[in-house]
């Protein structure tokens, strides 16, 4: 299945929406803005990553 990730980013928490090819929410959840942190909160998904989404700020460099 391919999947969709939403990453909302700000400097302490990072808000993650996965999205299937139909729409169907996933999972939502925070993280840690460490890139340790987000690789855990994602990890246990299970399918293909098509494609992410970063919110257009200050911090999605």
């Amino acid at each position: 299945m391919d999947l969709y990730i939403g990453l909302d980013v700000s400097l302490a928490s990072t808000a993650i929406c996965v999205l299937s090819s139909h729409g169907q929410v996933i999972k939502e959840t925070t993280a840690l803005s460490a890139p340790e942190e987000l690789e855990r909160a994602l990890r246990s998904l299970s399918g293909t990553v098509a494609g992410i989404g970063l919110e257009a700020g200050p911090l999605s460099q």
